[in-house]
């Protein structure tokens, strides 16, 4: 019995850990989002601002979570901003 309940306590424990460690990595995605512009201030909804994007790229956005490269400002339709891929499968 002693033995089944060090077991269970373990798991809780690892458990425990990744999700506080995926806290953290929800939280700096979100700021890198927040300090490459793609969000938004408008109207205080923190939205994605998909003014400019093409129909694919607002597509990939609702079904995969990606956020085209262009979307960071400044950078050029070719370049990268560093977001990569945000979400999806």
């Amino acid at each position: 019995m002693d033995m089944k309940l060090t077991a269970v306590m373990a798991v809780v424990s690892i458990l425990l850990v990744v999700s506080i460690v995926q806290s953290f990595q929800l939280n700096n995605i979100s700021n890198k989002i927040s300090a490459t512009g793609a969000v938004t201030a408008q109207a205080g909804n923190g939205a994605i601002d998909t003014a400019g994007w093409t129909e694919n790229e607002i597509m990939n956005y609702e079904m995969h979570g990606t956020i085209p490269a262009r979307a960071g400002g400044g950078s050029s339709a070719g370049g990268s901003s560093g977001l990569g891929m945000v979400g999806g499968c």
